[in-house]
């Protein structure tokens, strides 16, 4: 009888590990499809994929003028670490105040920090976003907490963190300058370097070295002693933020002074109109905008509000007005800030912030964080 054709034969051991390999590796490129394609749970880390960074305050007044507060009180820490190293390499530099000696950087001042630092806010395990909103979201809902977070507890949260940050600065400064190490500081001791202006934030005043008068430095000290101690010296170097009177009518003074050209003390209706008005416009309760077709009937306007005894000069004190305008104080960029907020996470438009709702939008609150590249800039905020 004839044998088995050779079809009939068993496959041979090697022909069957190539067809089981090629049975698996089918199974897994369809497994790998259907993870791909198929809805993915949320992931507790929102944006894992995204590297995240801390932003150096910068140096620049003027790129300083509209700085984002931190939200995130461990954040805050991290970046005024970096602002405190940048602060030292200037000094070490030899950019310090008079009759202060240059000191060599510290060993452990270096770069290699900042990516340390870096390196913790990219590590899920260590700094995680959703469980950070979590843990400071009752924190910020007080008045009332009722799960839900208005605009009013936001800019207090914000006006917290900030005037947290203004003081730290301060302290700085107050140490750079007391050249006895007695915790105040008299005039004499401030000599302000012509480069340390730029270290200020957008309520500081400065005109140069010779922003440091007498009659400024008289105004900021509250007990007339002859110092400032920390909270004196923080209004002297913050006027728009105190309750000092005499500090806001300094403030308001040297408004005058700047315009005043026929020097008489006061502002007559051109140095108000050639000044003052086009600083005021946007903030006026009129609806004053641009959209003048260059009229002088709106700052007219304006001149005859602010001019109370109607000499046709304005004073000083008629100045107390607007000067939260020419000035803005901290609460008013804190609540500037909330109000941006809201309007980028309240997806149900109730004016307000659920948990939730913070926790899916949590960009918002570390954009300064995120890179450039994924959000883009927040011109409104910086």
């Amino acid at each position: 009888m004839a044998k088995p054709a050779a079809a009939a034969r068993k496959p041979s051991a090697a022909s069957t590990v190539a067809l089981r390999l090629a049975l698996a590796l089918a199974s897994a490129g369809l497994l790998f499809l259907l993870l791909r394609l198929s809805p993915s749970s949320p992931s507790p880390t929102p944006h894992p994929h995204r590297r995240l960074r801390l932003r150096a305050r910068t140096h620049d007044a003027h790129a300083r003028h509209h700085h984002q507060i931190p939200f995130d009180p461990v954040i805050a820490d991290l970046e005024r670490r970096l602002e405190d190293r940048e602060w030292e390499r200037l000094a070490a530099a030899g950019l310090h105040a008079p009759g202060m000696e240059a000191a060599p950087v510290p060993e452990d001042l270096s770069d290699g920090e900042a990516d340390a630092d870096e390196d913790y806010i990219n590590d899920a395990a260590r700094f995680n976003v959703t469980r950070r909103v979590e843990e400071l979201f009752p924190k910020i809902d007080v008045d009332p907490a009722d799960g839900a977070v208005t605009g009013d507890e936001l800019a207090a949260w914000n006006l917290a963190n900030s005037r947290r940050e203004v003081l730290h600065r301060t302290a700085r400064e107050l140490d750079l300058h007391d050249r006895d190490h007695d915790g105040r500081l008299a005039f004499g001791e401030y000599k302000r370097p012509s480069w340390a202006w730029r270290f200020d934030d957008h309520n500081s005043t400065n005109d140069g070295v010779g922003w440091w008068k007498e009659e400024h430095f008289s105004a900021a000290d509250v007990d007339n002693d002859g110092f400032l101690n920390l909270t004196e010296f923080n209004d002297f170097l913050h006027p728009a933020d105190t309750a000092n009177p005499k500090l806001i009518h300094w403030l308001c003074k040297e408004e005058v002074r700047e315009r005043d050209k026929d020097n008489d003390g006061k502002l007559n209706f051109q140095e108000f109109f050639s000044g003052l008005f086009y600083s005021i416009r946007h903030y006026d309760d009129e609806g004053i905008t641009d959209g003048t077709g260059g009229s002088d009937a709106p700052a007219k306007k304006s001149f005859s509000h602010l001019d109370l005894d109607n000499d046709g000069l304005l004073s000083a004190d008629e100045l107390k007005a607007i000067i939260g305008n020419l000035h803005p104080s901290e609460h008013f960029y804190a609540k500037q800030q909330a109000d941006y907020v809201i309007s980028q996470a309240d997806t149900n438009k109730d004016g307000q912030l659920s948990m939730k709702e913070m926790i899916e939008n949590p960009y918002v609150f570390y954009n300064a964080l995120f890179t450039e590249d994924d959000y883009g800039f927040h011109d409104e905020l910086r």
